[in-house]
């Protein structure tokens, strides 16, 4: 069995981020911090083993925020040099996933000096993403944020510049909501406009993820983007583009689709089917489409399909799933598979009755098919 995720923020890692700190400040009681962070620590889950950490931080380094945030980047690990996720901390200082309880502290701490946080939240990320510890700073000192960000974009380090992204996308996984950049990512676009051709992929696949975050409130601007931007861009440029329409061309907008020439409807039939007819939870779900051409040119398709969960309370929800993107020749005949999982995860329940699967070509439903869960 996988070792649980939570178990990357262990005893071992306090016991380390003790030491680095006693190193950097000798006046750090480390015991102390040892003694509260271990304790009910096995009990927690990811987030809150991090929230329980950055407790004992907080009674344990200096009550003035300045000092605090110097024997914190005194105790850091050398600066990553690359693009590579490989932070750890070892023998040279504090890196990894001690960096969120360190995030957490600066965030809590900091909202009274915000320079000073920011300046020790840039050196964080270098050693673990700060993208989490930024938001309060978007929530609390939005014009001061924004504008350090915004300077940041064109850091040496790849790991700050996707930062300045991460950190400020409007609806980040995990991440405190910042409601006013969901309701105006205007101020983010200069900043996205500098990074889309960044010669790092990690940098550019956040802009990307950003992008496609301000696609789900406002359809219109990223469609507006993707005319300014794809014509004559590069294939590094167009890949990024690609991915930050994915949700757009998955809701079938129009705009969307004719930027990428998937706006046309499907020109032939389409079949779907799915086994086993009843499934239960935790089990798979084979789903079979065949497309039939009647045209007598290629056709360029996306097909997807949405399944249609039911809720508790009986109503269903839709989900869209990425299927396929391909070209369907003159009078060919294709078919295509694709395994469903219904494992639980930790941000869906499923529920017993009769499901509703529907296949979309190009945003247009062109098939249907129902399966039973049962429990």
């Amino acid at each position: 069995m996988a070792e649980p995720f939570k178990n990357l923020i262990n005893p071992g890692l306090v016991r380390a981020c003790g030491h680095h700190l006693h190193r950097a400040w000798p006046g750090f009681d480390r015991l102390g911090f040892e003694a509260q962070a271990h304790g009910g620590l096995d009990a927690l889950e990811m987030k809150a083993r991090a929230m329980h950490i950055a407790d004992a931080l907080e009674r344990a380094l200096p009550d003035d925020f300045d000092r605090a945030a110097g024997v914190i980047e005194a105790a850091l690990a050398p600066p990553a040099t690359d693009d590579r996720l490989g932070f750890a901390t070892s023998e040279a200082g504090l890196a990894g996933w001690i960096g969120w309880p360190l995030g957490e502290f600066i965030a809590r701490r900091g909202q009274a000096e915000p320079e000073r946080a920011l300046l020790a939240l840039r050196e964080l990320t270098q050693r673990f993403t700060s993208e989490f510890a930024v938001r309060p700073f978007l929530v609390n000192h939005f014009t001061l944020t924004i504008e350090r960000l915004r300077g940041w974009s064109a850091d040496p380090s790849p790991h700050v510049r996707r930062w300045t992204s991460e950190g400020s996308r409007p609806r980040l996984p995990w991440g405190l909501q910042v409601r006013s950049l969901v309701a105006d990512p205007s101020p983010t676009l200069p900043l996205l406009a500098a990074l889309q051709d960044d010669p790092s992929e990690y940098v550019r696949r956040s802009v990307a993820n950003h992008l496609n975050d301000i696609a789900r409130d406002h359809p219109q601007l990223v469609a507006d983007w993707l005319a300014r931007h794809l014509p004559g861009a590069s294939p590094e440029r167009t890949a990024l583009l690609r991915h930050a329409s994915r949700t757009l061309v998955k809701r079938g907008h129009p705009q969307t689709l004719k930027a990428w020439g998937l706006g046309g409807k499907l020109d032939g039939e389409a079949t779907l089917s799915v086994s086993p007819k009843r499934v239960a939870v935790g089990d798979s779900l084979a789903i079979n489409a065949v497309l039939v051409s009647r045209s007598r040119r290629k056709q360029a398709l996306v097909v997807d399909y949405v399944v249609r969960h039911v809720k508790a309370n009986g109503d269903t929800s839709p989900k869209v799933f990425k299927g396929w993107m391909l070209e369907l020749g003159a009078g060919e005949t294709r078919r295509l598979s694709k395994s469903h999982s219904l494992r639980p995860i930790t941000t869906r329940r499923y529920y017993p009755g009769r499901h509703r699967i529907e296949l979309q070509v190009n945003g247009k439903v062109v098939a249907e098919a129902t399966f039973t869960l049962v429990k």
